[in-house]
């Protein structure tokens, strides 16, 4: 049984390898032997953000959504981006 977990991205919902050996697999090949040294000497504390951070080199299908996000943001279109200073509790509540 393949463990997964949910990983959001600005395109939506995606479902990610949860394991060492799936992370590495889900990497483009040029990067898998740089993902396995540095997961093998890293503290197992840090194996979360480890993951996390190499997940996010994973391909997921929305990369062309996210680079067209990017570009526009760095254009200056800042329509529908929410700034932490705009924030109030209300997106906390689980309802």
């Amino acid at each position: 049984m393949t463990q997964t977990l949910t990983m959001y991205t600005t395109g939506g919902p995606v479902e990610v390898p949860a394991t060492i050996r799936g992370v590495r697999e889900a990497l483009p090949a040029e990067l898998r032997a740089t993902f396995t040294a540095e997961a093998e000497t890293t503290a197992v504390g840090d194996l979360p953000m480890l993951l996390a951070r190499w997940l996010m080199k994973a391909p997921t299908g929305y990369e062309a959504e996210e680079d067209a996000l990017v570009a526009r943001v760095r254009e200056g279109d800042f329509t529908g981006v929410t700034f932490p200073d705009d924030l109030t509790d209300e997106y906390r509540s689980a309802g």
